[in-house]
């Protein structure tokens, strides 16, 4: 990745530090910064048969027979023994969904149907009849209907082939419907627990504060990430005051001093609560070069010596200037990037250099690699 991208990156993702020594706090929502315990999605899968395929289906796998049987028996149709179905028309699937949190009997939710086998397009497939079940076994919605293929794959005579985008994978919108309700505990259990995305005890203690200044004693803080809430017993009066606690503004604690790097593409990104200590940064690259020539020795008419081929190396090595850049102690990340812009290093250079800043104890961050 080039050096100006590099610097690009870095730039957008921490503009507070950019154009300031300390970064701008920005109150956010209760409701943004974390959620409330089993007040959540939970997913659901299930296995079933998708029919209607122009030919494009998994035909003659085994699995794909015995569902298809199965199918035949719940509607009463029983395939003589040692028969075969073609199945060229069908595709075996999985389905998979999210039920949200509240949902009762009778509402739609919206599924994802993809091919498990050998079907090269599920375009134009209908979903039969197909329960999907929680993780503990149980059924929680029916799903069924048209799918929606996005995709689109094409099989030529001569073998050729084109594909658009992904064809065996397709949605149903509104696809399935809830049949049981998942039991929150929301209007009975004595404590509610509120969880924040990010353990961080300062954020926590100001949660906690915020939610006590609007209903004194209700909130207390468990750790860093949980605070329990001493809420009043019946739905209605807990609705309303959760719709009033996730509506409070709290700013955050700023973030730990963190510099992530990407291995895979090069990508290090810096956040605005990274600081140096004094230090001073030299960076250059000495580059060895081994040219390798053949030399034919060819003796005299008159002399007994024989033609003999040898060999002829060549060294040379080149080492670039390179520039000390001085950063003062408490540097902030405009102060860094300018340092390592004069010096000119590119993403895997500047990995070297944090890691060498950190090794020499100039660097106060974590880095994590990923």
């Amino acid at each position: 990745m080039p050096a100006t991208l590099f610097r690009l990156i870095v730039a957008l993702c921490c503009i507070g530090g950019v154009f300031g020594l300390a970064p701008i706090a920005h109150a956010e929502r209760v409701r943004d910064i974390g959620s409330f315990q089993g007040v959540r999605s939970n997913q659901l899968t299930g296995y079933g048969i998708v029919v209607g395929l122009d030919g494009s289906g998994d035909d003659t796998l085994e699995y794909l027979t015995q569902a298809m049987k199965g199918v035949s028996g719940r509607m009463g149709l029983q395939l003589p023994p040692g028969v075969q179905p073609g199945l060229k028309n069908a595709a075996a699937v999985l389905i998979t969904a999210d039920l949200p949190a509240f949902a009762k009997p009778g509402q739609r939710i919206d599924i994802t149907v993809s091919a498990i086998g050998k079907a090269k397009s599920l375009r134009g497939g209908a979903l039969i009849l197909t329960p999907m079940y929680g993780a503990d076994g149980q059924i929680y919605a029916m799903a069924q209907g048209n799918l929606a293929v996005g995709g689109l794959g094409i099989t030529a005579k001569d073998g050729s082939q084109l594909t658009v985008n992904i064809p065996t994978t397709g949605r149903i919108d509104e696809g399935a419907t809830v049949e049981r309700a998942v039991s929150t505990g929301f209007d009975r259990s004595e404590v509610l627990r509120y969880n924040l995305n990010t353990a961080d005890f300062l954020t926590a203690q100001r949660v906690r504060d915020a939610i006590n200044t609007r209903f004194p004693g209700m909130a207390s803080a468990e750790d860093a990430v949980t605070i329990a809430l001493h809420l009043p017993v019946g739905a209605d009066s807990r609705s309303s005051v959760l719709a009033a606690i996730e509506m409070i503004n709290v700013t955050p604690a700023e973030a730990a001093a963190r510099i992530i790097v990407n291995s895979r593409t090069g990508t290090v990104v810096i956040n605005s609560a990274v600081r140096l200590s004094p230090a001073a940064v030299s960076h250059g690259k000495l580059t060895v070069r081994i040219d390798e020539k053949s030399r034919v020795s060819q003796p005299s008419a008159l002399s007994n010596g024989r033609t003999a081929v040898t060999p002829s190396s060549q060294i040379t090595a080149e080492e670039e200037k390179s520039h000390v850049a001085l950063v003062k102690g408490g540097a902030s990340l405009s102060k860094i990037v300018d340092a390592l812009n004069l010096l000119g290093v590119t993403p895997s250079d500047l990995v070297a250099i944090l890691e060498a800043l950190k090794q020499a104890g100039a660097l106060k961050a974590e880095m994590v690699v990923i």
